[in-house]
């Protein structure tokens, strides 16, 4: 249960928003809005009224973030994205909820077998509501609400400078978080509980390797080892581009950072920063966006593959129980849980169950919960069907596809080095969106930031051949050409004129 200073800390935020976009720039404040209100509110707390979502520590934000940059910058921000399939995948994306209530309006009830036309009823039990209208609204209101980080950074951090501040924000954001994680280390993870009043989640899946990972006020453990590796690797770039003179500073940072990684206790994530270091340390933004584009190819895939039953995941626990049987029992029992979801979900595969856990396997008698839902996509398949899945990855997707398409001819100097660094950040949350679901604030940000920056460089190739072609030689000699051409002509037609006068 949290306490008043949960609730006062949550409901002081705006304020803090306001004060941050009247004291920096728009980029700035806009960054740290959304970047503090994930790391420091609390978890679990929410402030409830009628006919709107929830607000919490995503929600609050998200929304003063737009309302400030609307009403009191009087910015206009621009929600549709230019491309055909951008505007696809985000009809898809907010039309899934509707779709999902429209066709979910029957109760789940349990306690009872049917034997033909007889009933036995075993047992009393809670039936699962219908969906209502109500619900619809309520849902689509949070996922526009959801994706106000997307909106902003498409129009606020398009530059390569706004990138490079977003870069810097989560070093800054990193080294300062990793305070409380030391202490969370050493003491075990208790500051949600000592300062918001509650534990907010399973305090059991906090211990590993023989002893504690911390948490601090992030959903869990893992996501905040995921963070560790975005400010980790964000580190490393600076410390790759800083002159000669900064550089023993910025190697400083980085391995700090770096070491962050041994404490968050997370295999997955230190894999991935094993993984992501070399591309940053050693190669050029292209290879980059390549292996950022590869990691999104594999995240939109993977489900359509498990769907389709064309991929034998199995294969991957066997090889793993012959080096870790403790880890391959772990993913061998992630696997069932998906296969069981993955069958419920094709029952309703189009639309979904909608919300209020109507996707999970409950058992018929006891309607007790038979499953635990880790992925992402496989919650979102259950929720809202393929048309959600679809409509959200595909929006997630969308603009690592655009940068490597953009840039792949073009000449290594011309590509920014902070672009291929963020796209390698997003490129490794959607991979991690399959074995867990790490969609936060932070991983909207990074896509609206990256299409904002691929339909800018568009636009300004698209304004520079138009230029070239005004200005060319070659066209000015075809009009001068034709001007001659056409000079004869109309001196012939007046005269003929004149001479029947």
């Amino acid at each position: 249960m949290p306490n008043i200073i949960a609730y006062t800390v949550l409901l002081l935020w705006p304020l803090a928003i306001i004060l941050m976009f009247r004291k920096f720039s728009p980029e700035r404040a806009f960054i740290w809005a959304i970047l503090g209100g994930y790391l420091l509110l609390p978890e679990a707390t929410e402030f409830n009224f009628p006919m709107v979502p929830p607000f919490d520590k995503v929600t609050l934000p998200n929304l003063t973030a737009f309302v400030v940059c609307v009403a009191m910058l009087g910015l206009r921000i621009r929600i549709l994205p230019e491309s055909a399939l951008g505007k696809i995948c985000l009809a898809m994306m907010l039309m899934a909820p509707i779709l999902a209530v429209l066709t979910n309006t029957d109760q789940l009830r349990f306690g009872e077998t049917h034997h033909g036309n007889l009933t036995i009823v075993h047992e009393q039990v809670e039936p699962i509501p219908g969906m209502r209208i109500y619900d619809a609204i309520s849902v689509l209101a949070r996922q526009m609400i959801i994706l106000l980080p997307f909106f902003l950074a498409r129009n606020l951090l398009v530059s390569a400078s706004a990138l490079t501040e977003f870069l810097r924000a989560l070093v800054i954001a990193g080294l300062i978080y990793s305070i409380p994680m030391l202490w969370e280390f050493r003491f075990s993870p208790q500051l949600h509980t000592q300062i918001y009043g509650f534990f907010q989640h399973s305090f059991a899946q906090m211990i590993r390797q023989g002893g504690f990972r911390p948490i601090v006020f992030t959903p869990h453990g893992l996501w905040l080892a995921f963070f560790a590796v975005m400010a980790a690797i964000a580190a490393l770039h600076f410390a790759r581009q800083a002159s000669a003179q900064d550089r023993p500073k910025a190697a400083m940072i980085a391995l700090w950072l770096a070491a962050m990684m041994v404490v968050t206790r997370s295999l997955g994530p230190q894999m991935i920063f094993v993984a992501l270091a070399p591309l940053v340390l050693f190669f050029g933004p292209h290879m980059q966006l390549r292996v950022a584009t590869g990691a999104a190819c594999v995240a939109i895939t993977y489900p359509l593959l498990r769907g389709a039953e064309l991929f034998n995941i199995y294969r991957v626990s066997d090889w793993l129980a012959e080096r870790n049987p403790e880890r391959a029992h772990s993913l061998a029992f992630r696997f069932f849980n998906e296969e069981l979801l993955l069958d419920r979900a094709s029952e309703r595969a189009l639309f979904g169950w909608g919300s209020w856990g109507r996707n999970m396997v409950y058992n018929p008698i006891t309607g007790e919960n038979t499953t635990i839902s880790d992925g992402l996509w496989v919650i979102v398949i259950g929720q809202f069907g393929w048309i959600g899945y679809l409509g959200t990855f595909g929006l997630l997707c969308l603009p690592l596809f655009l940068l490597w398409w953009h840039y792949r001819r073009m000449p290594a100097p011309e590509v920014p080095p902070q672009v291929g660094v963020v796209a390698l950040l997003l490129g490794a949350n959607l991979f991690d969106l399959l074995p867990n679901a790490t969609l936060v604030p932070l991983t909207w940000l990074m896509a609206g930031a990256l299409l904002g920056h691929a339909e800018a460089e568009r636009a300004k190739n698209r304004a520079e051949h138009a230029r070239q072609i005004r200005t060319s030689p070659g066209r000015e000699g075809l009009l001068a050409s034709a001007r001659l051409e056409a000079a004869p002509t109309a001196r012939d037609a007046r005269r003929s004129k004149e001479a029947g006068l």
